[in-house]
């Protein structure tokens, strides 16, 4: 039976999109991360989105990490990602380099030129020039994170050069692979991506695979590979329960997928669990589901998110469980933290 050999941490990951006002979601998003802790896993990320609740719910992540490091010990904990063109890249260094401090350097800062085009319009920005900005963001911020001079002089306080080699950066293109390859930083994927109009039956590795063929090419030598992958996976005690939430949760996703440039799916929730590189079912058809995942053969980090399934609350801290006592262990990950048991 496939298993993942390099496969060496398994993290959670929200966008906090549970159905519920932003109180709750905050709420609920801490309370799975800190679940995710005492099962066992290895990190927790958290996305960052402006203006637009159905796309993600946080624009503020070094507030809410803040407050999810006051209630955990142990459990790493990322952004994926922060929108570097809408920020001012001064005060993202600051912001991490006191997370990290607080929470004794279980802070990874994860990076990327995202974010909705009307978003960079609403900051004054240009969405068409995303790229640059972001690779001249990126600069200021290693540069402050390392205590050289910023213009005018000054040097950033408090000093965490070792948060410059936990950065990671995100990307949809074997260009962004090679960017990040280059700097030996991290690589992101996503658990989906838009397919090309000449091959729109592709699968996610066939597009995924690329970028990380031109990332290990462009990592510089000696310097070890961290390629994180990202991936929707929603795991229920029994197959009917979950399709059930995953029937409700892809349909009710469905206007904001198409608005993300993909094809529009099949109608039977078979073809949308496609569709939506979708990893759902009871335990033993999720872990069948991953193995076919070329991909994940690659990989030093699975970063599973609930989302679009995005079951109720208390679902997902199931899905959690599960994904942490049967379907990631089958994989090849190993618990290296004490086990905590889990009320309920």
């Amino acid at each position: 039976m496939k298993r993942f050999a390099n496969l060496k941490r398994l993290g959670f990951f929200t966008r906090l999109l549970d159905e519920a006002p932003a109180v709750d979601r905050y709420r609920f998003a801490a309370e799975q991360i800190v679940h995710a802790e005492k099962a066992g896993l290895d990190s927790a990320w958290i996305a960052q989105h402006h203006f637009h609740e159905r796309e993600g719910g946080l624009p503020s992540p070094f507030t809410f990490l803040g407050y999810v490091a006051a209630q955990t010990s142990r459990v790493r904990l990322g952004t994926g990602i922060v929108t570097l063109p809408l920020e001012n890249a001064v005060r993202v260094a600051e912001n991490a380099a006191v997370l990290d401090l607080l929470c004794n350097g279980r802070f990874d800062l994860g990076v990327g030129t995202g974010g909705n085009p009307s978003a960079f319009a609403a900051f004054g920005l240009d969405s068409a020039q995303r790229n640059e900005i972001f690779a001249r963001n990126l600069e200021i911020v290693r540069t402050a994170l390392v205590g050289k001079p910023l213009d005018g002089g000054d040097t950033l306080y408090p000093l965490r050069p070792q948060l410059d080699k936990r950065i990671w950066q995100a990307t949809f293109s074997v260009a962004g692979g090679a960017r990040a390859g280059k700097a030996g930083d991290g690589l992101l994927l996503s658990r989906t991506q838009p397919r090309a109009k000449e091959a729109p039956k592709a699968t996610l590795a066939e597009i995924q695979n690329p970028i990380i063929d031109a990332y290990l090419a462009a990592l510089p030598p000696g310097c070890e590979p961290r390629i994180m992958a990202s991936r929707s996976v929603f795991v229920a005690d029994d197959h009917r329960e979950a399709m059930r939430f995953a029937d409700i949760g892809l349909r009710r996703a469905l206007p904001q997928f198409l608005k993300g440039g993909h094809a529009r799916p099949g109608e039977t929730l078979e073809e949308m669990i496609t569709a939506f590189d979708t990893h759902v079912g009871a335990a033993d058809e999720v872990i069948a589901s991953l193995r076919t995942d070329a991909t994940l053969e690659r990989v030093t980090d699975l970063v599973f998110q609930v989302h679009s399934v995005d079951a109720p609350h208390p679902y997902v801290l199931r899905s959690i469980e599960l994904v942490a006592d049967k379907v990631a262990p089958a994989l090849g990950w190993t618990r290296t933290a004490p086990e905590v048991a889990l009320a309920g």
